[in-house]
């Protein structure tokens, strides 16, 4: 592995440090309120480790991160990330009175989150134990501004100051039934867990419910837990692989979706009608795999006709010369731009291939098969990996048109 190229990558931010072995394992998982100061200090010429984190190094093969506002974010994410992973070399520290914990009383009605040194057999989740009981206050702040639980020991009949300030939702006064907590009580534990992805597609596809039945309040605060959790980003490598896993996980796709191909149409009323197909690999650009088309078989305006042309084109060629298919397909258009290509891929045995489309207005992210679209927050890096792919489609197809003109009024 060639570290100082990792390590210039690595951001002079708060986060969450992997270093994964030779088969991608993670061997370790830390934390630091600066990442690329804390890894270098890995790889001195002169470091001075102990045996164990020298056998460490001596193992790693690649490094991934995960940037946070805080270093009390990182804390919680570090916590939830050692519990999944299972690391080879962190140490394991025991459940006493050393250190704190996050204590989520699930025995209660409406259950707490709260931090505390004694664990008991009373039907509570346990999180932790935590080194730095100073960061983990911090990060139970972050965490009750985002999953908005009572904090109260006793409920009275009457909200307090926590109501107000959205850091509760007043179960005491009944203004949050049990079902509708115990959805929020379910998404922390996902969070806790380093099931990040998963609920970043649930509380998704329920703002989009919501707002379809025109429950507006509950689709906002749906809204706002989407935007608390932007701050805590996925794991990315230096190919941005983050947002890759989140896609895939988001959009249900079992492999990461690396390769992607675009499409675009661009004509003024049917003139000079071109189509444009470029390609992203790994969440760069790959411009030696990008397309040019004019439209051969389409008169007139008919966008889903063009649409269809092309990617039958682009895939006929493919599969004839045995090439690489992508892992997703992006179509700038909604629902009849989607259902057009899908049809195309489909008459060529390539139904299996994911294939989704991203319209302009409100960037909704329509899916094969799906009626309702998907609404990310504006703030999503996923978001905005699609919105670039998008845009870079149609900036290709827009100057081949362009050109293709100014050729036609040069020749008169």
């Amino acid at each position: 592995m060639d570290y100082k190229e990792k390590i210039r990558g690595l951001p002079g931010a708060p986060g969450v440090y992997i270093m994964k072995g030779e088969k991608g394992e993670a061997l370790y998982v830390g934390k630091a309120l600066n990442l690329k100061k804390r890894v270098s200090s890995y790889f001195q010429p002169r470091r001075n480790l102990p045996d164990r984190l020298e056998t460490l190094v001596q193992n790693v093969r690649d490094i991934a991160y995960i940037p946070t506002r805080t270093e009390a974010e990182a804390l919680i994410y570090e916590n939830g990330l050692i519990k999944q992973l299972s690391p080879k070399y962190n140490v394991a520290l025991r459940d006493d009175k050393s250190y704190p914990m996050l204590k989520l009383t699930l025995g209660e009605k409406f259950p707490r989150l709260f931090i505390t040194r004694q664990k008991k057999a009373d039907g509570s989740i346990y999180y932790g134990p935590y080194t730095n009981a100073k960061l983990l206050r911090r990060a139970l702040v972050i965490l009750r501004q985002v999953f908005p639980l009572r904090s109260c020991g006793k409920m009275k009949k009457s909200v307090c100051l926590n109501y107000h300030i959205k850091q509760c939702l007043g179960p005491c006064a009944g203004l949050v039934d049990e079902t509708k907590y115990g959805e929020i009580v379910f998404e922390l534990k996902m969070f806790l867990e380093g099931k990040r992805s998963e609920l970043l597609k649930r509380l998704s596809e329920r703002m989009a419910a919501s707002s379809k039945e025109q429950k507006f309040e509950e689709a906002a605060l749906y809204k706002i837990r989407l935007e608390g959790l932007s701050s805590v980003k996925e794991a990315v490598t230096y190919t941005p692989a983050g947002e890759l896993e989140e896609l895939g996980a988001i959009l249900g796709i079992k492999r990461r979706p690396d390769m992607i191909e675009a499409f675009d149409v661009s004509n003024i009323m049917g003139k000079s009608a071109v189509g444009s197909m470029i390609c992203f690999y790994k969440g760069r650009p790959r411009k030696s795999e990008y397309r040019k088309f004019k439209i051969k078989t389409v008169s007139g305006m008919d966008d889903y006709a063009m649409m269809r042309e092309i990617v039958q084109r682009r895939y006929l060629r493919l599969v004839a010369e045995k090439r690489v298919l992508p892992d997703l397909i992006l179509i700038d258009g909604g629902k009849g731009h989607l259902a057009a290509a899908a049809d195309e891929l489909e008459k060529l045995g390539l139904a299996k291939i994911p294939v989704i489309g991203i319209a302009k207005e409100f960037e909704r992210i329509y899916l094969k098969g799906r009626p309702e679209p998907i609404l990310l927050p504006r703030e999503s890096k996923t978001l905005h990996l699609l919105e670039r792919i998008r845009d870079e489609a149609h900036r290709f197809a827009i100057s081949y048109h362009r050109k293709l003109m100014s050729k036609r009024i040069w020749e008169r």
